[in-house]
């Protein structure tokens, strides 16, 4: 299938501020992994900073970025799915 976006894989430092309840996830600092269909990084960073004002968490470091193999197919707009946080402690 053609499409003018990339199968990008977000990974980033958060602070999670209190109980997301659509991803199951408690305060805390984690590292967010995010896959994404986007146009270009970019555009993958302003949605991962966007998705985090939206829901509650805030990317508190450096931002990597990687071309990865999807799991879902690209859609007719860009779009993120399979939004998970690993926790650590600092």
């Amino acid at each position: 299938m053609k499409t003018p976006y990339q199968h990008l894989t977000i990974l980033a430092p958060v602070i999670i501020k209190e109980y997301i309840k659509d991803f199951d996830a408690q305060p805390g600092t984690a590292y967010a992994g995010i896959k994404m269909w986007a146009t270009d990084m970019d555009e993958a960073v302003d949605m991962a900073e966007s998705i985090g004002a939206q829901t509650g968490f805030v990317i508190n470091g450096r931002i990597e970025i990687y071309k990865t193999d999807p799991v879902q197919p690209p859609g007719d707009e860009p779009y993120a799915y399979d939004i998970n946080f690993s926790y650590y402690k600092e």
